[in-house]
């Protein structure tokens, strides 16, 4: 320990009256970093490189000049803000720390660990290309003033040789972002042990693997004696069973192949679980495509395990509902079942932002669990599975594929561009997936012998006027709307026009008709086709893709009560006016329709999903459209990745098309009256959440051409003209479908 520079402050511990109190060495910093660093990264086999990271960090604070600005910022050696970087008027010391391991380890060891240093408050850099790109911040910093002490620290901690060969692609990217992610976790939490306590003493109390384990088998061993003797419950115990036969085999990817309404959300987690125990995995980790459901399948969970031991991490959270614990394991996923999204966890595993990368290191380790896995996004394909087999590979992640529509995800014999994962990689959950689709029949499917001529809207809503309960899916809102106006008062709506929480309202009125054996017609678009429970004697799907046609079908005759009057449900596909939308809706519906015409024997067999899925991926015009892959691939030495690009591309949400509207629905008024009043506030954001409207650009402008719409805040707009937000459909945004003679804007 070096006694001589204890002088030296890196962050100071505050007095119960909010003063400043004792300081905290940067000696003892650069330590404690690195300890937990080098703990983090052992999870991936590279210890030495978290510890050399961590001891490296902060050593651009040791310069007289620095800690100077650091005494004269905060009156007593700490200002909250004056380490950040790239900011006018802060000191940078981020560079300078960079600079000094890349004159000590030159090449490809200093070069990594400075790629973590630049970026450890800014984010990760790229390369070359802009003021707060790696070259340009080298090129003007100095590691002039750092004394002959910290060198020595740099010195002593050579990481040595990577962990393994890196050999294509994101590999190398990859294994920075991760060693990246350790260190701002662990700058993070060493600051918030020293200078807030009771926060830091709060990210504990969570169960055990094995106790969650014990937990979810009492769970579902009610469960099981309470369920009633159908059918179906005799398939999901079917299911059950097979998941916690196959979770004694190896780690790496397995596929969990069942029927809609076959009880794989449960069964997925009993398979989690149980590999988890058997391979001493840390943590469980379910992703759900879509925010409408991931609070319904938490909410499986949390009765399952306990409500205290299920973080959720989305865009619509509510923090006032959530406990300070929960809040503190969401920042970095450190709590052993997490619920999130596919945004989330997929845009994360590309970030450069320190808030995004923290959590990383944690997914080591893991049992991954996608849900819904056939909406995975075309056009984001190859980087994704290319991270997903990295993560098998070096990572120690299990990767669970869990969908009754399986996607074609390993490379293809007859053809060999496609980038998929190892052939024979993927292995089946479920026994014999055939006898289980068999047992599971509970539909009819009837599809029309001219796959040429539409039908038009009238004719279709004759049709659903024929029954007094049926769900008619269509895929775009437009269509939506037009077909609900020629139904019959009664009839309920569902688009993304209306905004979480209504659409949350009326799915709750829906179950609670069907339940109570009321007539129910429901006209919606594809957002009820996955993780949305509800079961309708008929449903009607217009023409689209074969996995969109099975997602609708499990919403009919869901729970087999049909099967026991020996009956099946009545799932009619029909040829719309409308074409799909363009790009991979329209290519999806395309290839069903090709396929169609070779003929099936069965139109929801898992046999035709394999097939239908390799032709849809191989007429997608690129499965990487932003060039992910070749911005954090070097090619020519380790100096060439652009993490920071390539982070800002990689957006699953094409937030250039789409603009957001805040709509009075309900509480939504007096939520926004509060933020046009009070101003900005967070919990007041995380709120609102669940009162947006997603709306295309052209949308958007023509509602603020008429005076529908208001800047409120910076950035955010609000409809103001009440009458433009239906109870029944939400948002107009037509212009056909106001008539401004009709109304006028309060």
């Amino acid at each position: 320990m070096h006694r001589d520079i204890k002088s030296t402050v890196a962050h100071v511990k505050r007095n119960p009256d909010d003063s400043w109190a004792e300081p905290q060495e940067l000696e003892d910093h650069l330590l404690g970093t690195a300890k937990l660093a080098g703990r983090f990264a052992r999870s991936f086999d590279s210890e030495a490189w978290g510890y050399a990271v961590g001891i490296s960090h902060d050593t651009g604070k040791a310069p007289e000049k620095w800690q100077k600005y650091l005494q004269k910022k905060s009156g007593y050696g700490y200002d909250r803000e004056a380490h950040l970087e790239n900011i006018p008027g802060k000191l940078p010391h981020a560079a300078p720390g960079a600079k000094l391991v890349e004159e000590i380890f030159p090449g490809p060891v200093g070069r990594i660990l400075s790629y973590c240093i630049v970026g450890h408050h800014a984010g990760l850099p790229d390369w070359i290309g802009s003021p707060g790109a790696l070259t340009s911040q080298l090129q003007n910093a100095t590691s002039d003033g750092i004394s002959e002490i910290f060198h020595s620290f740099v010195k002593d901690h050579n990481p040595g040789k990577p962990p393994w060969q890196f050999d294509h692609g994101l590999d190398l990217s990859l294994w920075i972002r991760m060693l990246f992610s350790c260190l701002t976790d662990a700058d993070f939490l060493d600051t918030e042990r020293y200078m807030e306590c009771e926060r830091h003493e709060q990210r504990s109390g969570y169960l055990s693997i094995n106790k969650l384990l014990y937990r979810f088998n009492a769970y579902m061993n009610n469960l099981t004696e309470k369920a009633p003797d159908t059918e179906v419950n005799k398939v999901r115990q079917t299911v059950l069973s097979d998941c916690r036969a196959a979770a004694a085999d190896s780690p790496g990817f397995f596929s969990l192949t069942v029927p809609t309404g076959g009880g794989k959300t449960l069964s997925s987690m009993a398979f989690a679980l149980e590999h988890a125990v058997r391979h001493r995995k840390d943590r469980i980790i379910y992703v759900i495509p879509y925010t409408s459901i991931i609070e319904q399948n938490a909410e499986v969970f949390r009765k399952a395990v306990g409500a205290d031991q299920v973080v959720e991490h989305h865009s619509n959270l509510n923090e006032e509902d959530v406990s300070a614990t929960a809040r503190l394991a969401s920042e970095n996923w450190d709590a052993p079942a997490i619920v999130t999204t596919s945004v989330q966890f997929f845009e994360s595993l590309f970030a450069a932002k320190t808030s995004r990368c923290r959590k990383l290191h944690n997914i080591c380790n893991s049992v991954v669990i996608l849900d819904e896995a056939q909406l995975l996004p075309v056009e984001f394909l190859e980087p994704i599975l290319q991270a997903m087999e990295l993560l098998v590979e070096h990572y120690k992640v299990t990767f669970v594929i869990c969908t009754a529509t399986q996607p074609a995800l390993e490379k293809q014999v007859d053809a060999s561009n496609f980038p998929g994962i190892a052939a024979g990689t993927i292995r089946e959950i479920i026994q014999d997936v055939p006898e289980l689709y068999r047992s599971l029949k509970r539909v009819e499917v009837y599809v029309p012998e001219d796959l040429k001529t539409p039908q038009s809207w009238e004719d279709i809503a004759k049709e659903l006027k024929g029954y007094e309960s049926v769900l008619c899916v269509v895929s775009d809102r437009k269509s939506c709307r037009e077909l609900f106006q020629l139904m019959p008062e009664g009839t309920y709506h569902l688009s993304a026009l209306m905004c979480a929480q209504h659409r949350s309202d009326i799915i709750a009125k829906i179950t609670e008709d069907l339940k109570a054996g009321k007539p129910t017609r429901v006209i919606s678009t594809q957002l009820v086709e996955a993780g949305v429970d509800l079961d309708f004697p008929v449903v009607y799907r217009a023409m689209a893709g074969l996995d969109s046609i099975a997602q609708a079908a499990g919403r009919c005759n869901r729970e087999g009560k049909l099967n026991s009057e020996r009956k099946l449900g009545k799932v009619v596909v029909f040829i719309p006016p409308k074409k799909s939308p363009p790009g991979i809706l329209r290519k999806a519906t395309e290839t069903t329709i090709g396929m169609l015409r070779k003929g099936f024997a069965d139109l929801l067999d898992q046999s035709v999903f394999p097939p239908y899925f390799s032709e849809l991926y191989w007429k997608a015009n690129n499965l990487d459209v932003k060039n992910i892959i070749a911005l954090l691939t070097p090619e020519r030495d380790i100096s060439d990745i652009s993490f920071r690009s390539a982070a800002e591309l990689f957006s699953l949400i094409d937030d250039t098309k789409q603009r957001s509207i805040l709509v009075p629905y309900e509480e939504g008024a007096t939520l926004i009256d509060r933020l046009v009043k009070k101003g900005p506030e967070r919990w007041l954001f995380r709120k609102l959440q669940r009162f947006i409207v997603n709306v295309y650009i052209y949308e958007f402008d023509a509602l603020l051409d008429r005076g529908s719409i208001k800047e409120i805040s910076p950035g955010i707009f609000s409809l103001i003209c009440a009458v433009e937000y239906d109870q029944d459909t939400g948002l107009k945004t037509d212009t056909e479908l106001f008539d401004p003679e009709k109304y006028t804007c309060c």
